[in-house]
């Protein structure tokens, strides 16, 4: 039987019937006015992995820190300053609950993909939940490219896709809504950046290796670039036949391996840094390029006043930098990639028109405020219901999300209606933290660790005043501990979350007295 969590993914026949009659009926009616969108998603790319400060001051000002003065991100830069970047957006600690998330709008809780997806086997790990999704999404799914495509946009995914295992339906984004997939499956990393290897087909590690690109087999030219390129046409074809585009420009660096992107080499040569962290930071600002070139072939088509971009992260860093006392390549916040710390979970994030300018009507629609910095907790499940608003398209009574529009953070103001809360949900083993739930709420972040071979059980951080994690109140504010699992109970219970299972029995939240 699959996962029954799933079911919130899905519609009733009825209902998706109505949804494509008025979907359709509005795309025949409406000049082509929608605005484009690009979400330019970046794997394994952590808060610091970048020349932008996202971290604030006490008076809301971006602070500098060893790393943004260490990598090179011009156009990253320059997003930034004609839009605004968040200094507290959150997803998951792994790929693929996140990118299921984006393309949902449902916490990894409740959509049940809680761990990443291994393509050959289920890597539920130990312990983990019997019943996971590690099948991911289905054609039944109700995802994000879906409902644009039936309100007249052409959907394009470029890069790593990672929805489903081999032989799943969320192994092809056709599947999903996409109109066009170049590159992605199954596989979460590239067997190779080089075409030369042709991405790993005749080099590196073929069990890995990136499909569909075939017509730069053997050529001198890297994977970002590649993708770039088609990204590109893909815009062009789109403008051609008159539609409105949502790319979905989902990167494969800067995962591992951390191959050196030649064009950028010696830019870090004298860093002092290791050869591994050199490569990686060219792989950096190999996206960055990628950032510069697409959005400059978006004005070059006079696209850019209508088109609308979302930069981030899909997990903390993995930037292959020692860790000394839990701190690494999120310096100064704590842990990297699936780690429950903060350096985990914290994701660059910027939104910006590509061409902003007063009086056009879609930026009259949403104001994105300019050189801007926003505060306030936000998250990946906030994508879904912003970009359906932004496309000014319905959605059905029935569907469960569990984000927040975006539309008054990205003016600069604070939010009254969202919850600033965000659950992460890992109840699986095998990386670099096991068996735990964390939740964020405003102030205050709990994690609970499952008992599986760990006596810790309890952390809890007052991010306001501790933002970097060194102080575990656990032990000292009882109250507070008692509140914050009270309100993870609810959150797990409202999202029918599943649980690690020892020795046939669930191991369930245990309440603090």
């Amino acid at each position: 039987m699959r996962n029954t969590i799933k079911l919130d993914l899905k519609l009733s026949i009825f209902t998706w019937l109505i949804l494509i009659c008025v979907t359709a009926s509005y795309g025949q009616t409406k000049e082509n006015t929608s605005p484009n969108i690009i979400v330019f998603l970046v794997d394994d790319m952590g808060l610091m992995d970048s020349s932008v400060p996202f971290l604030l001051d006490s008076n809301g000002k971006p602070v500098k820190y060893p790393l943004n003065d260490f990598y090179r991100t011009p156009h990253m830069e320059k997003l930034a300053e004609q839009g605004i970047r968040f200094s507290n957006f959150y997803a998951h600690s792994v790929c693929s609950p996140s990118r299921t998330s984006i393309l949902t709008g449902q916490n990894s809780a409740r959509h049940g993909v809680t761990n990443w997806i291994k393509s050959e086997e289920n890597n539920r790990s130990e312990f983990g939940p019997t019943n996971w999704n590690w099948k991911g999404l289905e054609k039944e799914s109700l995802t994000l490219p879906r409902i644009l495509q039936n309100s007249g946009y052409k959907t394009i995914h470029v890069g790593k896709a990672h929805f489903g295992p081999y032989n799943s339906e969320g192994e092809d984004p056709l599947n999903l809504g996409f109109d066009v997939n170049i590159a992605g499956s199954s596989i979460g990393q590239p067997g190779s950046y080089l075409g030369t290897e042709s991405f790993g087909h005749t080099g590196g590690y073929k069990a890995r290796a990136v499909p569909g690109l075939e017509k730069y087999h053997g050529q001198d030219i890297f994977l970002t670039e590649a993708l770039t390129l088609e990204a590109n046409l893909a815009i062009s074809k789109a403008k051609e036949e008159g539609k409105p585009f949502f790319l979905n420009m989902a990167h494969y660096a800067v995962h591992a391996p951390f191959y050196s992107d030649p064009r950028f080499a010696a830019n870090y040569k004298d860093s002092g840094m290791s050869d591994k962290v050199q490569a990686y930071a060219t792989l950096i600002e190999g996206i960055d390029k990628s950032l510069g070139d697409i959005l400059q072939h978006v004005e070059d088509l006079g696209l850019g006043e209508n088109t609308l971009v979302f930069f981030l992260g899909d997990n903390g860093s993995d930037a292959p930098l020692p860790i000394e006392n839990d701190y690494s390549s999120s310096s100064p916040l704590k842990g990297k990639k699936g780690n429950h710390w903060e350096g985990g979970m914290r994701v660059p994030f910027i939104a910006s028109w590509v061409t902003p300018k007063k009086n056009v009507s879609s930026q009259l629609k949403l104001p994105i405020a300019r050189n801007a910095t926003q505060e306030q907790l936000a998250s990946i499940l906030d994508i879904f219901p912003t970009l359906c608003q932004v496309a000014n398209v319905g959605l059905p009574s029935d569907l469960i999300t569990d984000g927040f529009n975006l539309e008054s953070q990205l003016t600069g103001s604070k939010s009254e209606l969202r919850n600033e809360l965000f659950l992460n949900h890992f109840p699986h083993g095998n990386h670099r933290s096991n068996y735990f739930t964390s939740l964020v709420q405003s102030d205050w972040k709990i994690i609970y660790h499952y008992q599986i071979n760990n006596d810790l059980r309890y952390e809890l951080f007052n991010l306001k005043q501790d933002p970097f994690e060194t102080n575990n109140m656990a032990d000292e504010n009882p109250g507070q501990l008692k509140k914050m699992m009270q309100i993870l109970a609810v959150e797990m219970n409202k999202k029918k979350a599943l649980y690690p299972e020892k020795n046939g029995e669930l191991l369930e939240l245990i309440m603090h007295e």
